[in-house]
């Protein structure tokens, strides 16, 4: 009972942080129609600032989660401001080959910079500990992820659905060009939606850091689990995306524990079984 319970809270926290990475280039591809491939990196990039700000230079934990997604937050801005929007009226596939260029120079600069060993963030010290739940003991900082990944998706939800931002971001995802033509600024929603998508890969890269650690390539496994996720969960919503990353996170968490040589067939034969099913994903639209 023990081991299911700590396999149950590790799919839940495994969920949440591919939610919390995975919603950023959800909406992206949704409504810039850009399939970022550098958005993996995004994320290793705040898995290591974090390291330096955190274990090397000494900033508390919480105060690096503040500082390093506005860092990628201002990386996104420059990366869609002067390499990308050019790119718009070029087509998909320029798009798909310039982020993918860009992932590798990603790549070897993380290696040059950081070196190719694995580095772990320590969790903060309120939360290095284990906890009491339902007579068992379980990490407590899984505990906080999941907490800060619910309270994400509650805010991401209230975003795009209560406020006129996420009426704009939904006109925008619905018909880019009936938006611009009723006085709509796309240039700028489209430059707000890539922050704030940045935003967020930098968040989940710091919190996810004690739990995965930080290592040259984990940007492509990232980058693989966040498209199967947007697959699964539909293009553009939300909601799909915290359904397909709580789907997947478990599929992951338990196939790796009981046949970890076929979890990623798993987790690909997870998401053939969608497309099969509903092409559109789980709640998405039909394109």
């Amino acid at each position: 009972m023990s081991t299911l319970l700590l396999q149950l809270i590790n799919g839940f926290s495994y969920g949440f942080l591919l939610f919390i990475i995975t919603c950023g280039i959800t909406i992206v591809f949704g409504i810039l129609g850009v399939l970022n491939l550098a958005h993996g990196s995004f994320y290793l990039l705040g898995s290591y600032l974090g390291y330096s700000l955190i274990m090397k230079a000494g900033l508390p934990f919480w105060a690096a989660l503040a500082a390093v997604p506005l860092i990628i937050a201002v990386l996104g801005y420059m990366l869609e401001t002067i390499i990308l929007r050019p790119t718009y009226k070029l087509g998909h596939l320029s798009q798909v080959l310039l982020t993918f260029g860009l992932a590798y120079i990603f790549h070897d600069l993380f290696a040059i910079l950081w070196g190719k060993n694995m580095l772990v963030v320590d969790p903060p010290p309120a939360l290095n500990m284990s906890i009491q739940l339902a007579g068992y003991s379980v990490p407590a900082y899984r505990i906080a992820l999941i907490v800060i990944g619910l309270a994400i998706a509650i805010f991401l939800w209230f975003f795009q659905e209560k406020t006129k931002w996420g009426a704009v971001i939904r006109a925008g995802l619905s018909d880019k060009e009936m938006a611009a033509g009723l006085g709509v600024n796309i240039h700028l929603v489209f430059t707000f939606v890539f922050v704030l998508g940045s935003l967020f890969a930098g968040v989940g890269g710091v919190i996810g850091s004690p739990i995965l650690g930080a290592f040259p390539g984990m940007e492509f496994q990232i980058l693989i689990l966040s498209l199967v996720v947007l697959v699964v969960g539909g293009l553009g919503s939300v909601s799909g995306t915290l359904i397909a990353s709580l789907l997947v996170g478990f599929v992951e968490t338990f196939s790796r524990y009981l046949v970890p040589e076929l979890s990623l067939i798993i987790t690909f034969a997870l998401m053939a079984v969608v497309l099969v099913v509903r092409p559109q994903g789980l709640i998405g639209r039909r394109v």
